[in-house]
């Protein structure tokens, strides 16, 4: 438990001067991603912390997608109500827990108008080499047709390309997933091949495989960030 500031004053001198405890360090001084935060007119993309996982469980328990439609690689939606928070939960543990310099997966929750609406993220592999990521969301089903879905990706690869040195973005969509390909084409990703892919069990579905760059993206709200310096010096860019 962090002490209060008249516990602190009234410790003896050899306490006060001690250098803090790993148990008293904000969590973002021991995880960075924690500390980041980006603003982009009337969205937020903050961290998924375990303090908003239960409101984004809920988020996604009322509905991302339509039943017959399935628009992820891992049909995680199929998942039993009772099952899907616990798996939602590790999914984003799994994300801290495997993180390395070589790999990893930022994840942020989405608010606009300080009202939650999904998550975005962005996932990379040697990105130290590469200098690429690619971009992945969902939106709960209620924001859909409302232009958050664009802001959201225009804001993740500002932030990736401005802040973050990346010299180009990746994202793909099933090609019978018409609304998040409209998406890469507002914000500028250039068609890069189609390739299929395995969906639900036994299921394949060609895949569009889109590519951006700094010269063809398509901005949208200004942004601001914080947190950078420790989330660049925590990727090794620093």
């Amino acid at each position: 438990m962090i002490p209060s500031d008249s516990a602190e004053d009234s410790a003896p001198t050899c306490v006060e001067n001690a250098p803090r405890s790993s148990a008293s360090q904000r969590l973002a001084d021991i995880w960075p991603p924690f500390g980041l935060r980006i603003e982009a007119g009337p969205l937020v993309l903050r961290p998924v912390t375990d303090d908003v996982l239960p409101a984004l469980i809920e988020l996604a328990l009322s509905g991302i997608h339509a039943p017959e439609t399935m628009p992820f690689y891992v049909p995680w939606t199929d998942a039993p109500a009772e099952q899907l928070p616990t798996n939602f939960a590790q999914y984003h543990w799994g994300a801290r827990g495997g993180w390395t310099r070589e790999h990893w997966d930022l994840q942020f929750a989405v608010e606009r108008d300080g009202e939650l609406v999904g998550v975005q993220g962005i996932s990379c592999a040697n990105y130290l080499v590469t200098r690429t990521g690619e971009t992945g969301s969902w939106l709960a089903q209620r924001f859909h047709g409302q232009g958050i879905g664009t802001a959201m990706r225009q804001a993740i690869c500002a932030f990736v390309f401005d802040h973050l040195d990346a010299e180009e973005i990746t994202s793909a969509a099933f090609t019978d997933n018409p609304a998040s390909n409209a998406v890469s084409r507002k914000v500028g990703y250039q068609p890069n091949g189609v390739i299929r892919k395995a969906r639900r069990p036994g299921e394949w579905q060609a895949n569009q495989e889109w590519v951006l760059t700094p010269e063809t993206f398509v901005r949208g709200e200004p942004i601001s960030a914080t947190g950078v310096e420790a989330f660049r010096r925590f990727i090794g860019l620093d």
